[in-house]
């Protein structure tokens, strides 16, 4: 059992925080939820295939910056993300990075009365470029979307099937949206492998969850440590 000591994540916002005195018990009760979900024969794991692909999402400023309406301190999300990209370029494989396709013009959704978007005139290129610790390549597809599911109106499913892609490495932000959502798009067609110090977002609830529901249902989440593993043993098969 986690005891009153149990540390909070390292990145997030401090107002979306939990409660110290409720962080324990929420997370031994979420441990206990995916013992009784695999007594049930749910949650086993998908294993990797034998074609990955990385994704990256939204590891841009108006996500990563404190001072931006949605943003918060996802700076160890970002250290492990660049942990799991250089090893995938050591491995040679398919590398695709997200962001949003931030255009006014667009008609408004219903989703637009949930949240009302702040983004000052002139500024979007900016605010959505790709962080520059990411160090994109231009070999490295950019895919724009509208929609929370980096496959949703985008043709992402059929550049990785094209490529004969089998499992997506899933990375970047935010855990409970974007994350979540292009997790759950991807689980009918590719087997999903999220490294779990990777991903984040501005919640600790929110991320708490929805981690755990990514594992029962959608994907493996992974330590870093173990995907790195399986990547750097690409890279040795294909200098042998």
């Amino acid at each position: 059992m986690n005891d009153d000591t149990s540390p909070q994540l390292s990145f997030g916002a401090d107002d979306l925080r939990l409660p110290d005195e409720l962080r324990a018990p929420l997370r031994d009760h979420l441990a206990t939820l995916k013992q009784n979900y695999l007594q049930r024969g749910w949650g086993m794991r998908v294993g990797w295939g034998q074609r990955p692909a990385l994704i990256v999402i939204d590891m841009a400023r108006y996500w990563l910056d404190p001072e931006m309406q949605i943003g918060s301190n996802l700076d160890s999300v970002m250290e492990g993300t660049c942990q799991v990209l250089a090893a995938s370029r050591r491995a040679g494989i398919p590398i695709f990075f997200t962001s949003l396709a931030w255009d006014p013009a667009d008609p408004p959704s219903p989703q637009n009365r949930k949240l009302k978007w702040s983004v000052p005139e002139g500024k979007a290129g900016e605010l959505f470029a790709l962080d520059a610790r990411l160090e994109h390549r231009p070999e490295e597809k950019i895919v724009y979307k509208r929609y929370a599911s980096s496959f949703k109106g985008t043709n992402l499913h059929e550049m990785l099937t094209s490529l004969s892609i089998d499992t997506l490495i899933v990375t970047g932000i935010s855990t409970s949206h974007c994350v979540y959502a292009t997790c759950r798009d991807a689980v009918d067609s590719f087997r999903v492998i999220v490294p779990k110090e990777a991903i984040g977002e501005r919640c600790e609830l929110m991320h708490e969850v929805n981690l755990l529901d990514i594992d029962i249902d959608l994907g493996d989440v992974t330590p870093v440590a173990e995907v790195l593993a399986h990547l750097d043993g690409l890279t040795a098969e294909a200098s042998s």
